[in-house]
């Protein structure tokens, strides 16, 4: 294992220790929404400025191919410690003082990454990055008791799809990441691995929005959406394959993308009821019958 790994993954272990700390104090639906909404905002803003304008390459040479592997640095970054930090700020309630700390923090771990070669910027500056927290931060910070909040109509579903982004994003990078199950080519890229990434990303957001449009739809039988689901996906697979964007390379691959937006949509079935009812302050929860 390079050097370089150890960087990224001490920074992912200590961010990781955070989280599960926060986790522990605050066990509620919301608090876990409030994560995953944080870290899907990250990957939306990662996907315009990292995959379609190269702003940054992460470094963490734990996969041969170097454009994936970048993509397993940009996990530390986007899926662990930076919305780690928003978290902790967000749940506490935190002030600008703190704000300040995490932002300075996470500009001297980026300084220092660029320093050991192991992060390199191109067009991108850490001055970019301190602004965009200074915004992201103090937005986190702001969402989480409106989040607490009953939800309905749009913006529930917007949180909802905020919510499940992260898992339909994951879900859809790791395999082609790690085992190159398949292979995207619209031709948007002339490398295969940037032409993937980036039609990978059109590829979860639409599941996250056909997902939450299915959860916001009022059923009669359960079971309804989870065959509406499926039956669009095996619709969306057949297009792909038959038009060559879509090549699968291991036996698993398609049966993997099918049914785990399944329990994708399991998830958000638990997200749609908590963000409908709301999280119950000091005064409307239920007392209980012992401490009376």
């Amino acid at each position: 294992m390079s050097t370089n790994s150890y960087w990224y993954l001490g920074l992912s272990f200590i961010s990781i220790v955070l989280m599960v700390i926060v986790f522990y104090k605050k066990q509620s639906v919301h608090t876990y929404m409030q994560f995953f909404i944080g870290v899907e905002i990250l990957y939306l803003i990662e996907a315009v400025i990292y995959i379609f304008n190269g702003s940054y390459e992460y470094r963490p040479k734990m996969l041969s191919n170097r454009y994936y592997d970048s993509h397993l640095g940009a996990i530390t970054s986007n899926l662990i410690s930076v919305p780690t930090l928003a978290l902790i700020l967000s749940v506490f309630q935190l002030g600008w003082f703190w704000i300040v700390v995490c932002i300075a923090l996470l500009a001297g771990i980026e300084w220092l990454f660029v320093e050991l070669h192991i992060y390199i910027q191109y067009w991108w500056r850490t001055a970019y990055t301190s602004l965009g927290l200074l915004v992201y931060f103090p937005l986190m910070k702001k969402m989480y008791p409106w989040l607490k909040k009953a939800r309905k109509g749009v913006s529930r579903a917007f949180l909802l799809f905020l919510g499940l982004g992260p898992f339909c994003g994951t879900a859809q990078f790791l395999p082609f990441m790690l085992f190159y199950s398949r292979v995207y080519r619209p031709g948007w890229f002339s490398d295969p691995t940037h032409d993937t990434s980036a039609f990978g990303i059109v590829y979860y957001l639409s599941v996250a929005f056909i997902t939450t449009i299915l959860l916001v739809i009022r059923w009669k039988y359960r079971w309804i959406k989870y065959g509406c689901l499926e039956t669009i996906l095996i619709m969306l697979t057949v297009l792909l394959k038959r038009s060559g964007i879509l090549i699968s390379q291991l036996w698993w691959d398609v049966y993997l993308y099918l049914l785990f937006p399944l329990l994708i949509l399991y998830i958000g079935e638990i997200f749609y009821k908590h963000l409908t009812r709301g999280e119950p302050t000091d005064i409307t929860r239920p007392s209980n019958i012992n401490d009376q």
